[in-house]
């Protein structure tokens, strides 16, 4: 999930739902081409490979110099900081397993995150802040997160315990994805696939008419939702309600990233899957042959495959189908991630010392507002430290001089982050045509997180597997080994 650390309630714990699989093995035999080696992209070669060893080859393309798409790190002062896809939530059990497989080292929230200081700006004043305390005590730090439940139940009612219940219930919904393959269907649609999990209903309407459906506090809904929906997915409460529910479960706590960057996982999952991986190739055509098909690319070659997988948005890719295919339009949500090492000002804020201002600065929806959040990543002494800003635009020099007191390094990324979301959502097709060519990123209109690209990718190798072996049911009747060889091709440049 494109996310900032925001830690308001614990709401879940962890328990790793077993796996089994069964013995019979279908034997398909294809050369797949995939486009994208973000964790969509190396999420099908993983599964086709341990669903299916006898996949014969697999060609990955990334336009970029690096794969991980939009998971990727910046490093300012020595220090790495996700840049992209940033938290994972800790029933994210795919995410879970590929870290573990490959031996990748999970970084949860210090002690201090946990008791980050938030502070919700209306443009002109903080309409509530959190109490902060600098105490190590572990005593201290107790009282203080009581104290600021207490003022959170105060300000908003029961409208927050009815909050943790509804993300629960989604929550709990979603790990049906996770059910053995023995009674789990395979999907051809995203309506389906949403549908069998009871997620469906919650694409078909905002999450603002969902909350007042459930007689929440408008309250709540104006101030602490909005301030996690624009940090989550840069828009306001206006956005589809599963897409809503997901971003009010990453506010949760035992929030979790890998040590060094998430881009490491795909990195990883492209090692293990004897892939030929095609660095800073961009395709730009895909044209249906009859029984193949062939890709064409900026470095002037031309790929033949029997599969082909698109795993990267095409909303803003100029990649020519032939014949033409035709999916919904959609828009993406472009989220500018400004990342300053210098000191905010406490004056633009209307505060008397910079150590008033809170470590996570979220916003409400207005259109005065030029960011939608503003968090402490570092604090290298009082005078010095790197923040995080996410806004909707690029924020100019001339703005951040008046946000900051000192700007010692500024660096600008803009991500076309995730599709901007509307109710009721119109889903493309995970199948382009009515052979083998696959769109991965159909499900992000569901939902655009790490988690969700893993899951429409594992659905998506089984369908690939399932189709190529004249198979028409659920894969359930039929069953896939698992494989565990490790991979023999490695590619260093990762």
């Amino acid at each position: 999930m494109f996310t900032a650390v925001l830690i308001i309630l614990s709401l879940f714990s962890l328990t790793i739902p077993s796996s089994s699989s069964s013995d019979q093995q279908p034997q398909t035999t294809a050369d797949v081409c995939i486009i994208g080696t973000g964790i969509a992209g190396s999420s099908v070669s993983h599964f086709l490979r341990q669903y299916s060893p006898t996949i014969a080859q697999i060609r990955m393309f990334e336009r970029h110099p690096v794969v991980g798409g939009r998971m990727a790190t910046v490093t300012i002062a020595g220090e790495t900081f996700e840049a992209g896809a940033s938290i994972l939530h800790p029933k994210n059990y795919h995410a879970l397993n590929f870290t573990h497989m490959l031996n990748l080292k999970v970084k949860g929230p210090s002690p201090s995150e946990n008791s980050f200081s938030l502070g919700i700006w209306d443009g002109q004043q903080f309409v509530f802040k959190t109490i902060d305390s600098k105490s190590k005590s572990q005593l201290v730090q107790y009282l203080v997160s009581l104290a600021n439940s207490i003022r959170m139940f105060i300000r908003y009612g029961i409208s927050l315990l009815k909050m943790t219940g509804f993300v629960e219930v989604t929550v709990d919904n979603f790990l049906k994805y996770y059910e053995s393959r023995e009674s789990r269907p395979i999907f051809s649609n995203v309506e389906d696939m949403l549908k069998w999990a009871g997620l469906y209903n919650l694409t078909t309407q905002t999450l603002e008419d969902e909350l007042v459906g459930l007689k929440y506090s408008p309250l709540l809904i104006q101030e602490l939702i909005t301030v996690i929906t624009r940090i989550n997915y840069g828009q306001s409460v206006r956005i589809s309600g599963l897409a809503g529910a997901v971003s009010l479960a990453g506010s949760g706590g035992d929030l979790w990233a890998v040590e060094g960057g998430n881009w490491q996982m795909a990195a990883g999952l492209v090692n293990r899957s004897d892939v030929t991986l095609h660095l800073q190739e961009e395709i730009v055509s895909v044209t249906n042959l009859g029984g193949f098909y062939e890709l064409n690319s900026t470095q002037g070659n031309s790929y033949t495959c029997q599969v082909t997988v698109v795993a990267t948005p095409l909303d803003e890719l100029n990649i020519q189908f032939t014949p033409v295919i035709s999916i919904p339009e959609r828009k993406l949500q472009h989220t500018h991630a400004t990342f300053v090492r210098g000191l905010l000002n406490h004056a633009y804020f209307g505060l008397d010392a910079v150590s008033d201002i809170p470590e996570l600065v979220g916003t409400i929806e207005s259109p005065k507002l030029p960011f939608t959040c503003i968090s402490v990543l570092k604090e290298h002494s009082a005078e010095d430290m790197t923040y995080k800003m996410f806004s909707r635009q690029s924020l100019t020099d001339t703005l951040l001089d008046q946000i900051f007191s000192t700007r010692k390094e500024t660096l600008r990324i803009n991500w076309g982050a995730y599709p901007h979301y509307h109710a009721p959502e119109k889903f493309a097709p995970f199948m382009l045509d009515d052979m083998h060519l696959y769109y991965v990123n159909a499900f992000e209109n569901a939902a655009s997180t790490m988690e969700t690209s893993a899951v429409a990718a594992e659905n998506i190798a089984r369908l690939i597997i399932s189709r190529l072996s004249g198979q028409q049911q659920p894969m359930s009747l039929y069953g896939l080994k698992t494989s565990t060889s490790d991979s023999n091709l490695q590619h260093p440049e990762l």
